[in-house]
């Protein structure tokens, strides 16, 4: 066999593993379903081996999706990792023969302790298949490797089974988009999320002058904050603001330009973004009619509370 067919056929095994799995989903789902989202502590992922590393790949999953999760490994869990499963916690255990010694040797514990045992298996007639309080049979026909020895098709059928959980436990709790965002902060993913006001430069943070701060003024306070900008503000409201380039124009043309104040300087109609609009499409407001680097932001009454910079969009703010 080719290596081009080799991996066809792995990859049509590996699928109707997964198929498998699906037709034969019934009621124990919805238990492990229903124990997993009322679970009042955490969800306890335990596995050795390539059920292990499967593992860690759910509590990454639940995780991030609404449900909060650790993972056990079980020959670390005898030496004293077990005092990290608590009242409250559910054990999802991972065992393709369900005889794994060290996960037999916990197991009383966690029955003991957890307040619900489930386990993915492919023997339900194994120990652990016989303890689990929910059963989900991840059994498959053959492995896809060709010495039938390697976990492929089990351990693929097993993820599988944990990602099903995952989602609709996710959407069992009514876990948002916006929820997702919360714990997704970083990269382009988590920026699809946030809004204005969580990337401002706010409070003492913020840029501020008044609009009869000296020119020296001005300059100190675009240097303390390292906005490039500051913004010129009475009794709460927005005048203008003043930017480096102002003052380097200010600079160009006067022989005397510490003799000028912040009003006599400013922009007095500066772009401003509201602090509640999706941070991405602020873009569109720092490009038109011609692109600038910082947006006052403002609330819902256009009072100034904040200054956004557009490389605070690509994640460079510090």
């Amino acid at each position: 066999m080719s290596e081009l067919e080799r991996g066809r056929e792995v990859l049509r095994a590996e699928a109707a593993a997964i198929e498998a799995v699906a037709s034969r989903l019934d009621e124990r789902f919805d238990e492990a379903v229903e124990a997993i989202a009322s679970c009042m502590g955490r969800l306890v992922v335990c596995g050795i081996g390539k059920s292990g590393l499967v593992g860690r790949k759910m509590v990454a999953t639940f995780s991030s999706t609404g449900t909060p999760a650790l993972f056990l490994h079980p020959a670390e869990a005898v030496h004293g990792d077990l005092g990290g499963v608590v009242p409250g916690d559910v054990v999802l255990a991972l065992s393709y023969g369900g005889e794994t010694e060290e996960l037999l040797r916990i197991l009383p514990f966690l029955k003991e302790v957890a307040g619900s045992l489930i386990a993915i298996c492919g023997k339900r007639d194994s120990t652990l298949g016989r303890e689990a309080d929910v059963l989900l049979d991840a059994s498959v026909a053959a492995e896809a490797c060709p010495l039938g020895l390697a976990p492929t098709a089990s351990s693929t059928a097993t993820l599988a089974m944990g990602d099903a959980l995952a989602m609709a436990v996710m959407e069992r709790k009514g876990f948002s988009a916006e929820d997702f965002g919360r714990v997704h902060p970083g990269g382009n993913l988590g920026r699809r999320f946030l809004k204005v006001r969580d990337l401002m430069h706010a409070g003492a943070a913020m840029p501020v002058v008044s609009p009869s701060a000296s020119v020296r003024e001005v300059i100190a306070e675009i240097a303390d904050k390292g906005q490039g900008i500051t913004t010129v503000i009475a009794e709460g409201r927005l005048k203008g603001v003043v930017t480096d380039g102002d003052i380097r124009r200010l600079l160009e043309r006067s022989d005397d330009p510490l003799s000028f104040h912040a009003e006599q300087v400013m922009s007095r109609h500066p772009r401003t973004v509201d602090a509640e609009l999706p941070a991405l499409r602020s873009r569109a407001v720092f490009e038109r009619p011609f692109p600038i680097t910082a947006l006052v932001v403002v609330d819902a009454n256009g009072a100034p509370i904040g200054v956004l910079k557009s490389h605070d969009l690509a994640g460079g703010r510090k």
